[in-house]
């Protein structure tokens, strides 16, 4: 076994390779970039290094830096974690150069997936079941606008050589197929370096599962049974679960998944994705070579540690379990937690994180602590969380009770909305499919009502002890610790004593006073009498803000100074960033007519593409930046009057 490994990657996936690694006395090198300094899987391994700048293509894109990080440390072995250079061939194969193991399969192996069309021509030929689709070399577009129609719409294209949903879109007919495939040409081009792609037939509702593989070089390939990814959003999955609910196709699947690895001579933890019919029917989608994002599922219903085995086989040891002797337990499900605004159309959020915390009653995945920062150079995710149950609908009460209380402050996240989801009727009775969250969107993208009174009455509470902690601490270093200046128990002469507070949400505001008397504390909301109940929240402070968790909402209130006051213009018309990025396609030029929702401009940003668009009709009368210029949070970026 190995003595020293170094983990070419960062984030969650990176601390937890180091936690198998270190159980099994093997030690550990992390890798950052400037921007992961002070990052938590810098903190975790036994020595770091650093390797470039903040973008990933100087850093953890970077081959030489990585391969002369492992040289130096003395490494015997490289993980790739998911993402970055974990599907590269050319780093499996400078790997291979330097004399250093690389902890997954052969470039070989790699290549003959990577390139999704040969992939599926190869599949066909291992006897693999395909969607309808095409996968040639030739990528005119007089060709493939061709190919769509003899397919059919609508058709799904996707880059050849990418994954993780990005540069796909769904044509619904002939009109849109020449815009959307240009996006999707550009955005493969962007994300991979290869504008191919493939187009195949969209079918309706659905489903999204996968096949765990793993091959040992003694030529032993088996499964691990399957997973349900289908809850998505942007193409890419935010709840998964183990077994696929439903499925009576295990067997079949399995053979085809087994059948996928022996034809390209797999080593190591693969998956074999399947795109399913409601009828069980499915076919084969793509082959991702490496550790999947949501591998805990398997790990929980199966009690094996799949990046043990990952370790085992690229030490050279056979496989020690047979396909007969792994057997389902139980039911397990992840959610993957994303600094994302849900009601902004899934926008990442960057910040600090105030505050972070998980729940006891299920594994937590994570690479941040509380006072991390969430930046615009890599993927948003902050954490996944696990459960396992008997059964699914134990599974499931676990997870809804695991995400009420998880309670993470400073940048917008998912959290709420993926109880939302777990909590709807469609999730809970397993009527699965990649639409689900369109399908129940009045029902996941509901109004929240109006700030309970319980959380207005948590919120001055918490700022009335936090003033009188900070008049406590400067009574402490004042010359008259007495004077009755440091009290704040609102004291007046002939008059009630009583402190008012008034805090802002984003639409209204609310009044809350704190009456002192002999009886204690006694509370009014918006005029009228409140008395406490039973239920319980927790408030963090942000600056002036603060934040109240209760009963699995977060919300978030503003106090509002008494003579404070801001008046916004709103009447500019000025769009700007929602977060720092890059430019990469400008619409429209000054002076140009528009209507409302037409497309001003698109911005890259946190590997994902946002399409900047006309708030109303109007005239673009400024544009502020070029085609491939860096913009800041808040630049004004084009002014339509």
């Amino acid at each position: 076994m190995f003595r020293k490994i170094l983990i070419a990657n960062r984030g969650e996936i990176a601390c937890r390779v180091m936690r198998t690694a270190k159980r099994m006395g093997i030690r550990t090198v992390a890798v950052y970039s400037d921007a992961d300094r002070d990052a938590l899987h810098v903190e975790q391994a036994d020595e770091s290094h650093r390797i470039g700048p903040p973008a990933a293509a100087e850093s953890y894109l970077n081959i030489d830096a990585i391969i002369d990080a492992a040289k130096k440390s003395g490494a015997e072995a490289i993980h790739p974690g998911y993402g970055f250079l974990s599907e590269n061939e050319d780093f499996a194969a400078a790997c291979k150069k330097a004399g250093i193991v690389f902890i997954g399969p052969t470039p070989e192996a790699i290549a003959a997936m990577g390139d999704k069309s040969a992939a599926k021509r190869l599949m066909e030929k291992a006897g693999v079941p395909l969607v309808p689709g095409y996968h040639g070399d030739d990528q005119s577009p007089a060709l493939l606008e061709k190919e769509a129609a003899r397919i059919g719409f609508p058709v799904l294209i996707k880059p050849s050589a990418g994954g993780g949903g990005k540069g796909m879109r769904v044509v619904q007919d002939n009109k849109g197929f020449a815009s959307a495939l240009e996006g999707a040409q550009r955005e493969a081009k962007s994300s991979f370096g290869d504008a191919r792609v493939l187009i195949e037939r969209y079918l309706d509702r659905p489903r999204h599962i996968e096949m765990q593989v793993f091959g040992d070089t003694h030529g032993n390939v088996l499964h691990l049974f399957e997973r349900d990814c289908s809850v998505q959003r942007r193409h890419q999955k935010v709840i998964e679960e183990a077994p696929a609910p439903n499925f009576t196709k295990r067997a079949e699947m399995g053979a085809a998944a087994a059948a996928a690895a022996k034809a390209i001579g797999y080593t190591g933890a693969g998956t074999v994705e399947f795109i399913a019919e409601q009828d069980g029917r499915f076919y084969f989608m793509e082959m991702n070579t490496r550790l999947q994002v949501e591998h805990p599922v398997t790990e929980m219903i199966t009690g094996l540690d799949l990046v043990e085995l990952q370790l085992r086989v690229a030490a050279g040891e056979r496989l020690p379990i047979t396909q007969e002797q792994i057997k389902v337990r139980g039911h397990a499900i992840e959610a993957r937690i994303y600094a994302e605004d849900p009601n902004r159309d899934f926008l990442p959020s960057t910040g600090r994180l105030v505050h972070v915390a998980f729940p006891q009653q299920a594994r937590v995945d994570t690479g941040v602590e509380p006072g991390a920062q969430i930046t615009p150079w890599y993927d948003p995710m902050i954490a996944k969380l696990i459960v396992h149950g008997d059964d699914r609908a134990t599974a499931l009460g676990k997870m809804v009770a695991a995400l009420g209380d998880t309670h993470i402050a400073g940048v917008a996240t998912n959290v709420e909305f993926l109880r939302r989801i777990c909590e709807s009727a469609a999730f809970a009775k397993a009527d699965l499919d990649t639409g689900l969250i369109e399908r129940n969107r009045a029902e996941l993208f509901r109004p929240r009502g109006d700030v309970p009174r319980e959380v207005l009455a948590a919120v001055a509470l918490a700022e009335l002890a936090h003033e009188e902690e900070t008049a406590r601490k400067s009574a402490e270093h004042s010359g008259d610790r007495h004077s009755p200046w440091h009290q704040v128990d609102g004291w007046r002469l002939n008059e009630e004593s009583h402190h008012d507070f008034v805090f802002t949400d984003v639409s209204a505001e609310h009044r809350v006073r704190v009456a002192f008397g002999d009886a204690g504390r006694k509370l009014s909301i918006d005029g009228h009498p409140y008395e406490p109940g039973s239920s319980r929240a927790e408030s963090v402070r942000d600056g002036k803000s603060w934040h109240i968790f209760h009963e699995g909402v977060r919300w978030t209130l503003a106090l509002k100074e008494e003579l404070g006051g801001l008046d916004l213009d709103t009447s500019s018309g000025s769009l700007a960033a929602p977060m720092p990025g890059r430019v990469i396609k400008l619409f429209v030029q000054a002076g140009a007519k528009v209507k409302k929702g037409d497309a001003l401009l698109t911005l890259e940003a946190m590997k994902m593409e946002h399409t900047i668009t006309a708030p109303a009709d109007g005239t673009v009368k400024e544009i502020h930046y070029a085609a491939g210029e860096q913009v800041l949070e808040g630049a004004k970026l084009i002014k339509v009057q």
